[in-house]
């Protein structure tokens, strides 16, 4: 199911690859894509010429978000980070807007082909093949969402079936009609599916899925939350990474023993947020290699994340993000000296029969307090059980009230949980 001729290199042939591609990116964009060489110049690099290993690779300055926000403002709409005429551009796509001002990001035809391959892997990793029929129940709009998987979908030879433009029951009626053997979304969206079922009398345990792929949010990574997927559905729920701005870079293999990171197109590092020294777990920082109309050079993506080098059971000898992406660094909160992730908290509420969850934040005094809303079975004890769990786990004690079934708002791509009052 994978390519062990590339997949399973060696890992020092794997990194004489990857600095053969990286020499060869700067030697398309040095000179010509205006925004990386201003920044590399300004770093010392005068030439592609410079970069000859990765002595000086790890030399190159890091790149945030905030960067490229400001590229984009000084020069709408696209910004500079572009290394060919605008002609060359067939696709635009932005980003989703959950942690910041959203990105607009231009690919040319060779960009997208890329985006279809990287999407290969990642449905490789799933045991998707030709001859299977993948649903796609997302509204294809300017956000990247799955517009990638479909295509590379369709690039492995299966039928990518598109489910924009309905509700969830026509949803589930068109998986149940066309035979779907493969659903992709977010996390939420196939929880959400199963009460969608079940408010219908469907079984979709009886429907011939027998693979689900996620991404979006860090939910397919966390056991319990991949337990619930896995038993409403009677199917194998793996995990996915992915940016706008970056590309398909993780994907998990049978063993889903974490994610691996696509290293063929990607260079992935993680660094101490605080001094940017390499770390094993910390801010995940990445580099494509194929997306040359515009690439990105040691982004720090925000997201943490903890290294694991051992070999993996599939034979691929990729790096793996342990546990996957752990969550956003911008997200944690410090509730009375204790930093508290809100995958931390969804790993927990998701051992209980809660429908929908919301995380609320506000001040009391000069602190924030958390308070977490649950839409559970049994109500006032339900909510106290969930509560007693959180403090085991956590180690303090956070406010969790029941509201009402339904009252609490459902998300069809990037769930949207943590509420600031």
């Amino acid at each position: 199911m994978y390519d062990a001729a590339l997949e399973a290199l060696d890992p020092g042939r794997l990194r004489a690859r990857q600095c053969q591609r990286l020499q060869a990116l700067a030697e398309a964009i040095v000179g010509v894509n205006p925004f990386w060489t201003a920044k590399w110049r300004a770093a010392g690099l005068a030439s592609a010429r410079d970069l000859r290993g990765w002595d000086e690779f790890a030399c190159l300055p890091l790149t945030t978000k905030a960067d490229l926000v400001a590229d984009q403002n000084a020069s709408a709409p696209f910004g500079t980070n572009l290394t060919y005429p605008l002609e060359r551009y067939v696709r635009v796509h932005q980003t989703s807007g959950t942690s910041g001002a959203p990105l607009r990001w231009l690919d040319t035809q060779e960009s997208w082909e890329w985006w279809a391959r990287c999407w290969g892997f990642v449905l490789a990793g799933a045991g998707v093949h030709r001859g299977d029929r993948v649903f796609f129940p997302f509204s294809f709009g300017l956000f990247v969402g799955f517009w990638a998987g479909f295509e590379g979908a369709r690039a492995l030879g299966a039928l990518a079936i598109p489910g924009g433009g309905q509700d969830s029951a026509a949803r589930l009626a068109a998986m149940e009609t066309l035979g779907a053997t493969v659903l992709v979304c977010t996390p939420s969206y196939a929880l959400h599916l199963l009460q969608v079922a079940r408010e219908r009398g469907l079984d979709v345990a009886t429907l011939p899925v027998r693979a689900t792929v996620h991404a979006g949010e860090p939910g397919a990574g966390i056991p319990s939350v991949r337990a619930r997927i896995e038993a409403g559905w009677g199917a194998r729920a793996y995990d996915h990474a992915g940016m706008t701005e970056m590309g398909a870079y993780g994907f998990e293999c049978e063993a889903q023993a974490g994610l691996h990171v696509n290293e063929a197109e990607f260079i992935a590092e993680v660094i101490d947020p605080a001094t940017g020294a390499p770390a094993a777990d910390g801010e995940l920082v990445l580099t494509n290699l194929g997306r040359l109309g515009s690439p990105l050079v040691r982004y720090r993506t925000g997201d943490r994340a903890r290294l694991a080098r051992a070999p993996c059971a599939c034979g691929r000898t990729f790096v793996r993000l342990e546990g996957g992406i752990l969550g956003r660094l911008d997200d944690m909160l410090i509730v009375r000296g204790v930093n508290v992730f809100p995958s931390s908290i969804e790993a927990v509420v998701r051992r209980f029969p809660v429908e929908e969850f919301q995380i609320e934040v506000f001040r009391d005094g000069e602190l924030d307090e958390v308070r977490v809303l649950v839409e559970v079975d049994g109500g006032v004890d339900g909510a106290r059980r969930v509560q007693e769990a959180l403090r085991a786990s956590i180690g303090i004690r956070l406010e969790v009230a029941p509201v009402a079934p339904g009252s609490l708002p459902r998300f069809e791509l990037k769930a949207r949980r943590v509420v600031r009052l």
